[in-house]
């Protein structure tokens, strides 16, 4: 069975006795493909030319993930209730799939200028753009080596290689006398066996236990957070009538020497695919492929964080740099940072390809591997062991049999990876001015568009450890229980180790920084930089603007502070003057803020006039000292109240819990 295959939904159901073309009908809507193929190529022993019948088949082996057999009946689709523009893109790609990429031009050529729909027209373009790619990357050099592992595979599906703790783990067909009906090949079960590299035992080959392989049930994909001790993998399609309707993640713990009885991640959706997990190298990001609604295609990569408690939440499309109107799957990240995972949307050789993420100053680039990596046929499931080489899946020609596992090597003489990370420590202020470290604070890693790339909970020596990459500019989040959560800004520009001057094949480097918090008090005042007021004047400055902006972020990630905006004068004019100046600046800066959205209730303006001095406003020879006067000419912000926090559109438990709360725990944990 192609690996692909598992991405199908069925439900599979006894069909009751009626008509053999509405069997078939009822086969294709629930996913037997196999029975729908046999029966329409019987009425084309009869009418070779008969429009629906070949759609059908057509469409069966391309649901089945055998896009290339559907070629010739493509070729013949038709008929009433048919969209002639659906089966020309299918036709083209069925072409593309055997390599006839002048057939396919031509075809989605013709697609792109008579199409009745946009969407189908920009489709034809961008496959029609990804056959020039194509080109272009012909005349790219490759330095990947590959070779079938023979040790593992057999005339069935073996794919999903994932290397743990000196073991291989992949998924296979090869003893399961269970058939799946979608495709008419056996059902899938994991398995383990001793490795050195790419050096596999064979005679060490055993399946994973029952708790975690049924008989009737295809397990799919499988990852391993860093220790080896927690496992999640994908099962589903049962091919029961009470068994699961979907693809679902499920995740064991070792414990005693053994695996627990697996159950379903909290992520998992109803009746939709959840499948091809990979954590990230730290553990804490989960990685998926879902048809879940609100994607772009048929398959999106997702993402989502653990929390401290193994749940999982912030479930995040990872957006249209990656997710295509086609498949995106079997997502993957290195050791090295980079992300790799398998399209058929994104320009290819036909159908599933692998591409590694690339960041560069900030932006995304998706680079497909080319050839030798990838093929005509789906290749899939990239795994590096080392930076330089590791294993993917690949059916094409040439393999022992359905899906096969290969290993490669990337001789590029060139290869230098640089690892990035930025660590630091989270304090408080203590009365005395000094630092403590602040335990339990959750600080998040933010990209400029006010995204959360990661989160890390601080332990008791309150440090806290990110990937970051070159050129690029960050935000940290720092936030926990009674302190006054704070954001700062970080950038990597100009930081970067020359690849030129290293001599190693990995080289990394760790940067620092602190974050420090102050704890939220009343009566605690905040003098805010450069809120400066010309002479005899409450007009805000542009940038006074700037920091006033600072502060509006602050009160929105702190719901819960009531506040005093202080305005203050130097020495000039009278004292009833000045008190009426500072009032009508306090208020100015009131005005902004509400301007901006803060909540009136939460703001209160006072002016103190000349009576509270920072500075000297005049020298000790009686001379003027204007420094002094503008400093004096300030504006401050004092907490008055600490009310009960108010939860933030779009936060769930799982953020309240982040924030420091204690929160009981839910009933149906898993």
């Amino acid at each position: 069975m192609r690996a692909r295959g598992i991405i199908l939904l069925v439900i599979v159901v006894v069909v009751a006795a009626c008509s053999p073309e509405k069997r078939a009908m009822n086969s294709f809507r629930y996913g037997k493909y196999e029975n729908v193929i046999s029966y329409y190529k019987g009425v084309l022993r009869k009418q070779s030319g008969n429009g629906p019948a070949n759609y059908y088949i057509a469409e069966s082996y391309r649901l089945s993930n055998r896009i290339q057999e559907a070629e010739p009946f493509y070729a013949k689709a038709g008929g009433r209730g048919i969209d002639s523009d659906s089966v020309k893109l299918f036709y083209a790609k069925s072409l593309q799939a055997n390599s006839k990429y002048d057939e396919a031009r031509t075809v989605l050529e013709s697609l792109e200028s008579e199409a009745k729909g946009e969407k189908l027209k920009d489709r034809a373009q961008k496959e029609i753009d990804g056959l020039n790619y194509l080109e272009k990357l012909s005349e790219k050099k490759s330095y990947y080596k590959i070779k079938n592992l023979e040790a593992i595979n057999t005339p069935f599906t073996e794919y999903n290689p994932v290397y743990s703790n000196n073991e291989l783990y992949f998924t296979s067909s090869r003893a399961n006398a269970k058939i799946y009906e979608a495709t008419g090949t056996p059902f899938t079960d994991i398995y383990k066996a001793e490795t050195s590299g790419a050096n596999v035992n064979a005679s060490t080959i055993t399946p994973l236990p029952e708790l975690i392989n049924e008989s009737n049930i295809n397990e799919g994909c499988i990852t391993f957070t860093p220790d080896g001790k927690t496992m999640i993998f994908a099962k589903g399609n049962t091919g029961k009538r009470k068994g699961a309707n979907d693809v679902d993640l499920y995740i064991s713990r070792y414990r005693n020497g053994q695996w627990s009885e697996a159950s379903p991640i909290n992520i998992n959706l109803p009746d939709t695919w959840e499948s091809t997990p990979a954590l990230s190298p730290d553990g804490r990001t989960l990685y998926f492929s879902s048809n879940r609604k609100g994607g772009y295609g048929s398959l999106d990569l997702y993402s989502a964080q653990m929390d401290s408690r193994g749940r999982f939440g912030k479930v995040k499309n990872m957006g249209p740099e990656i997710n295509t109107a086609g498949a995106e799957t079997f997502p993957y990240v290195s050791d090295n940072g980079k992300m790799y995972f398998s399209s058929d949307g994104h320009p290819g050789y036909g159908m599933l390809d692998i591409f590694v993420l690339n960041r560069a100053n900030g932006k995304t680039i998706v680079e497909n591997l080319g050839q030798p990596v990838n093929s005509t046929a789906d290749d899939f499931g990239m795994f590096l062991f080392k930076v330089d080489r590791g294993f993917f899946t690949s059916n094409r020609e040439g393999g022992k049999g359905d899906d096969d596992i290969y290993t490669f090597i990337n001789e590029d003489p060139n290869l230098k990876v640089v690892n990035y990370f930025l660590q630091g420590i989270t304090y408080m202020i203590r009365k005395d001015s000094t630092r403590e470290i602040l335990p339990n604070t959750k600080v998040s890693l933010m990209d400029p568009d006010g995204d959360v790339m990661q989160d890390f909970v601080t332990g008791n020596d309150g440090k806290f450890l990110f990937r970051v990459y070159e050129n690029e500019n960050y935000t940290l989040l720092g936030e926990t229980d009674g302190y006054i959560t704070k954001r700062q800004t970080y950038t990597t520009i100009a930081k970067s180790v020359p690849l030129e001057s290293l001599k190693e094949l990995v080289t990394t480097i760790t940067l620092d920084t602190i974050i420090v918090l102050d704890r939220k008090e009343r009566n605690k005042t905040f003098v805010l930089k450069n809120i400066y007021f010309g002479y005899d004047s409450a007009d805000i400055r542009r940038e006074a603007a700037i920091e006033l902006n600072k502060l509006i972020v602050l009160l929105n990630d702190n719901t819960d502070l009531k506040i005093e905006m202080g305005s203050h004068t130097d020495s000039a004019a009278s004292d009833a003057y000045n008190i009426q100046l500072s009032q009508r600046r306090a208020e100015s800066t009131v005005n902004y803020l509400i301007q901006k959205g803060i909540d009136p209730n939460r703001l209160v303006a006072k002016g103190y006039g000349e009576s509270k001095p920072i500075a000297r406003n005049t020298n000790p020879d009686g001379s003027d000292n204007p420094e002094g006067r503008q400093r004096n000419r300030r504006t401050e912000f004092k907490i008055l109240e600490i009310g009960q926090l108010i939860k933030k559109e779009g936060e769930d438990e799982e953020d309240k819990y982040f924030r420091g709360e204690n929160l009981p725990k839910k009933k149906n944990d898993n």
